[in-house]
């Protein structure tokens, strides 16, 4: 007899024909019934809804049946029929069944019951069994299928910059150090400092804060590329925004000004979002559903205007607002939360740090729209930045979106040799260290942009998942690197 190949469940309620012999595979989400009949919810991963197996318990070994429990992984041969219950337009009439993994009913974690957050954190490993994790982790997916997709059509080559440098981009000091030397027995110079000469690298190393540096190296040679790939931050910080391992998507442009660097970070936002909606259907309803449900609990006050699913829709089909940063610290003295005392951090003058809770005023409450801000003071941002005319500001754009603050942060790059130079000097970098980056602009230089997407705040949007450590498989948190 030939054998029935396994059919996928999302193929089945897509395209399944009634009367038509299939295989599923997959683990049980539940099981019920009664003395003549058994329902089986199975879900194999590739959509959130399960598909439902009927078995005549009459037919079945009754200990075969009894391992057949919450979490168990089974093969099952039957023919599809129009479904004679609600929930499901078609089931699985069951003629073979295999267990082919046992879940002891006392010790599986993931019960059919409502689970916190914080415990499925715990339990990262078995987490994506769940309905919330397998739909994030699908949505992401897409996401980052739709960047690649973005890029190539637009003709950026792809660069997989180093992981492991010598070089600090953001000149913040919040890196992880990387070494082979004997903690317990760490060679020193006769100076009696740390003799680097003697680790792997013969210099001290750290992984990557972002591969920008890297990236524009190339730029400037390719005309336009991207990076994607993890990066670490050693901030110690255990706020529902910040990871010590990231992903971020990072594209630099010749011949690109600051104008042309916010257009593309809007095009490129947009063109997720709208994929989301076109590709991500069902998994959105189910966010969109979870959403509702989360904001009942919440006073009237503080929900949003808009589901999940209007959110996204208005992000995609309305162009975002731009405004120098000037005229933004204008707007928030003046602003309501300013003036009685409720932004925690107060705008008293111009050249402080925006914080979340600014951006997200602008956005939410005063233009209810993503917003571009743009010409930041020096004084806070990366010494790369081009400089401005008016000697106080840098090409810099910061994108803003609702729910989450800045998503996306770029500048247009410094150019000129000088210029940057003089930047440096100003804040303690070492021009030996950077001497292949200052090469750039010794031969050939061009004007060039490019900017960092923080990808996990991208699904966060997406998802409307509340806490970032909740859209990526393993969240790497001070004091947390399981798995």
């Amino acid at each position: 007899m030939d054998k029935i190949r396994r059919t996928k469940v999302k193929q089945i309620l897509n395209q399944g024909r009634s009367g038509e012999e299939l295989c599923a595979k997959g683990w049980v989400r539940t099981k019920r019934g009664s003395k003549n009949v058994a329902f089986i919810a199975l879900n194999d991963g590739s959509t959130i809804n399960n598909l439902q197996l009927v078995l005549d318990v009459e037919s079945i070994d009754e200990n075969l049946l009894k391992k057949i429990t919450t979490g168990a992984s089974i093969s099952a041969v039957g023919t599809l029929a129009e479904s004679q219950g609600s929930g499901q337009s078609v089931e699985l009439l069951v003629k073979n069944i295999e267990v082919l993994g046992e879940a002891d009913p006392e010790e599986y974690p993931l019960q059919p019951k409502k689970h916190s957050m914080e415990f499925l954190r715990e339990i990262a490993h078995l987490r994506p069994r769940t309905n919330t994790f397998g739909a994030v982790f699908r949505v992401r997916h897409e996401m980052a299928y739709a960047l690649h997709t973005f890029f190539h059509n637009k003709g950026f080559v792809y660069l997989h910059t180093p992981i492991l440098t010598a070089s600090d981009a953001e000149g913040a000091g919040e890196t992880f150090k990387v070494t082979t030397l004997d903690l317990h027995n760490v060679p020193k110079t006769e100076e009696g400092s740390i003799d680097y000469k003697q680790d792997f690298f013969e210099k001290e190393t750290n992984l990557t804060v972002s591969g920008q540096l890297e990236g524009e190296l190339a730029a400037l040679a390719v005309s336009e590329i991207y990076t994607f790939g993890p990066t670490f931050r050693a901030e110690n910080s255990n706020t529902t925004r910040h990871l010590a391992e990231f992903w971020m998507v990072e594209p630099e442009m010749a011949f690109c000004d600051l104008e042309d660097n916010m257009d593309l970070a809007e095009e490129m936002l947009k063109y997720m979002v709208k994929h989301a909606l076109d590709h991500c259907k069902d998994d959105l309803e189910f966010f969109n559903k979870r959403l509702l449900d989360e904001e009942k609990s919440k006073p009237q006050n503080e929900r949003s205007e808009l589901s999940l699913v209007e959110r996204l829709q208005f992000v995609a089909e309305n162009d975002f607002e731009r405004l120098s940063y000037t005229d933004a610290i204008e707007i928030l003295k003046r602003s309501k939360p300013n003036q009685k005392k409720k932004f925690q951090y107060l705008i008293e003058e111009w050249g402080a740090d925006l914080q979340s809770e600014h951006e997200r005023y602008l956005v939410e409450k005063h233009f209810k729209k993503p917003v571009i801000l743009f010409n930041y003071p020096k004084d806070i941002k990366a010494f790369y930045m081009r400089q401005n005319d008016d000697g106080k500001t840098v090409a810099a754009m910061d994108v803003l979106f609702p729910g989450i603050g800045e998503i996306v942060g770029g500048s247009q790059r410094e150019e000129r040799q000088a210029n940057l130079e003089s930047r440096m000097k100003e804040m303690d970098i070492p021009k030996e260290e950077l001497s292949w980056y200052l090469d750039t602009r010794r031969y050939g230089t061009v004007p060039h942009s490019g900017y960092g997407l923080g990808f996990e705040r991208m699904i966060q949007f997406v998802t409307g998942m509340g806490n970032i450590r909740d859209v990526i498989p393993f969240p790497r948190t001070p004091g947390n690197c399981e798995f």
